[in-house]
């Protein structure tokens, strides 16, 4: 087993297993790291907390979590935007695109030289960023 890095990227298919109970994500949710979130993760959740049933509970669970002091969030930089672009034109060059929002956490990833922990495999195309893949 290789050994967890002390900070890390969170995607938002690893946060939306974790709180639907996938016990294959609970020591990535202690507070021995940190962990960073994407504000483009945030809005990608808020929009299904929106689409769904049980806003105002998942709201508050989001909250609870984000005020954690092993949480910060990550914003866009023009850095980022670079990336995002050479990631864009890379991808699309290869005819394996990625979707935008993606995009933009892989970006963070490099620019951040974070890992990523995710369900998702999408990530694993980019060149360059360490996938911490719980699938």
């Amino acid at each position: 087993m290789a050994v967890s890095p002390k900070a890390f990227i969170l995607d938002t298919s690893a946060y939306s297993a974790f709180n639907h109970g996938d016990e294959r994500l609970r020591s990535w949710f202690d507070t021995k790291h940190s962990i960073l979130v994407p504000l483009i993760v945030v809005t990608e959740l808020r929009a299904g907390f929106a689409a769904g049933s049980k806003t105002t509970e998942n709201e508050l669970l989001l909250k609870r979590f984000l005020d954690s002091s092993s949480v910060q969030t990550l914003t866009i930089s023009i850095k980022t935007t670079e990336l995002f672009a050479s990631l864009f034109a890379q991808l699309r060059k290869s005819g394996k695109p990625m979707g935008s929002n993606d995009l933009w956490i892989a970006a963070l990833a490099l620019e951040h030289k974070l890992p990523i922990v995710t369900l998702d495999t999408d990530f694993t195309r980019v060149r360059g960023i360490e996938v911490i893949s719980v699938s």
